[in-house]
């Protein structure tokens, strides 16, 4: 083993020992080398003659550019745009980012937790987390509503066995009874289990309310009392997208932090959804655990070793994309913009409700509860999902998921308000297509 990785991991089991056995067989290896970054770094500082260190070029002194490029960013100069980023994220996005944390969650003041470290978007942060956190045959315990990509990160590619519970009772609520039966099956006979914890949730749209996000870290917290670690991921996607007022309005990461010795949470968010910046591929990756002694140092070895999975991975999430963040967080104008936004989406969303209220749609199928994010799905009664897609597709030019036999998930976030009553007659339509 490296001694830094050596080094980090005392760090790690001085302040929580429970912390350092979540760790993978990776995780345990992991380290932030010094080689070439450090010695450039130290470079910059020192070397005021000339600095032939870095892999990138200058010129007179200045980052080299083609002005072709740099003609289409009039605002951003090339060296916050072509320059590489560090593998930790620019220090001024990673600071704001947290500041803006905790302005959305208010419940987080007064706790400590890690400073976020930049990846490219929540995808490439599970990946980090998963190569991190994950061994062959570890336990991730998910809904049987879920977005299909845990698949490939958890079990293709770290050889995780996901198990479910089923999202909904039968009274459209979160179902509690089942996910406490998963997890207390799950922690008899293993020594860490990792719930993911997604509101609002891919496909469905749904956020728990706040007395059930409490009962959720009761039962997580009574596994760890039990002698099971915990480590509890919130991919927070689609977070400040909640549109009704029974829904959680904070991460559940909040509800987390420091509850258990042996429960550590781990939260991924990104501007990606909640910016409206798809495309430019920024997410952020932050801890919150119970520590014994000053939280600094054990939060700085988990970015570190968290910097080292981005280094050998991407190396570092694009600069340019990080200094767009940046600059619309700190734009005078980007909490009203969020909001103009929101009240799209948030519009958009009770026209879904109101449309689908329609009795005639009853026997045709069943709406699951949504109450935030992007998506909302349908559970169909009388046809087959995927065959109902195709036949959309093919013979009205609609595009819709299908998700298993059952359910179809549409995208309210990219239809308009208007085309609503539309979209749901031409979908009732089809269902009566296929019944004949």
């Amino acid at each position: 083993m490296n001694p830094i990785a050596e080094e980090l991991n005392e760090i790690i089991r001085a302040g929580n020992e429970q912390i350092y056995e979540m760790l993978s067989d990776v995780g345990k290896n992991l380290f932030f080398p010094k080689g070439i970054l450090s010695q450039s770094a130290e470079a910059k500082e020192k070397a005021h003659k000339f600095n032939a260190t870095i892999g990138m070029a200058t010129e007179k002194g200045r980052t080299m550019h083609l002005p072709s490029v740099m003609a289409m960013l009039n605002a951003i100069r090339p060296k916050e745009a072509l320059t590489y980023a560090p593998s930790f994220g620019i220090m001024p996005l990673r600071q704001t980012w947290q500041d803006e944390m905790f302005r959305k969650n208010p419940s987080l003041k007064g706790k400590e937790v890690s400073l976020p470290v930049v990846s490219s978007a929540i995808t490439h942060g599970l990946s980090v987390v998963s190569d991190m956190w994950v061994d062959p045959d570890d336990t991730i315990i998910l809904p049987d509503k879920m977005w299909g990509n845990y698949n490939l990160i958890f079990a293709v590619r770290r050889g995780a066995r996901i198990v479910h519970y089923p999202l909904f009772d039968n009274r459209g609520k979160f179902n509690l009874k089942e996910f406490e039966a998963c997890v207390n099956t799950e922690a008899k006979s293993r020594k860490k289990i990792i719930p993911i914890l997604n509101f609002p949730n891919n496909p469905t749209g749904y956020t728990v309310t706040p007395e059930d996000a409490d009962k959720i870290v009761d039962i997580l917290k009574s596994a760890a009392r039990g002698g099971t670690n915990v480590l509890a991921l919130t991919d927070d996607a689609y977070f400040g997208l909640f549109y009704e007022e029974d829904a959680l309005k904070e991460s559940i990461f909040t509800k987390l932090i420091g509850s258990d010795p042996r429960l550590l949470a781990i939260k991924l968010d990104g501007a990606t959804k909640e910016n409206f910046v798809w495309g430019l591929r920024v997410g952020f990756i932050t801890y919150g655990a119970s520590l014994t002694g000053e939280s600094r140092p054990v939060y700085e070895a988990l970015e570190r070793k968290t910097a080292g999975a981005v280094r050998g991975s991407i190396s570092n999430a694009s600069h340019l994309s990080q200094e767009i963040v940046l600059k619309s967080l700190q734009s005078k104008d980007f909490l009203a913009e969020k909001d103009d936004k929101f009240k799209i989406m948030q519009g958009r969303a009770q026209e879904v409700k109101r449309v689908l209220s329609n009795p005639q749609y009853h026997d045709a199928w069943e709406p699951y509860p949504f109450n935030s994010g992007y998506f909302m799905c349908l559970r169909l009664k009388t046809v087959e999902a995927e065959p109902l897609r195709v036949h959309l597709l093919d013979k009205y030019g609609i595009g819709l998921i299908s998700l298993g036999k059952t359910d179809l998930r549409v995208a309210f976030s990219c239809l308009e308000k208007e085309d609503t009553q539309e979209l749901f007659d031409t979908l009732f339509q089809a269902v009566k297509d296929l019944e004949s």
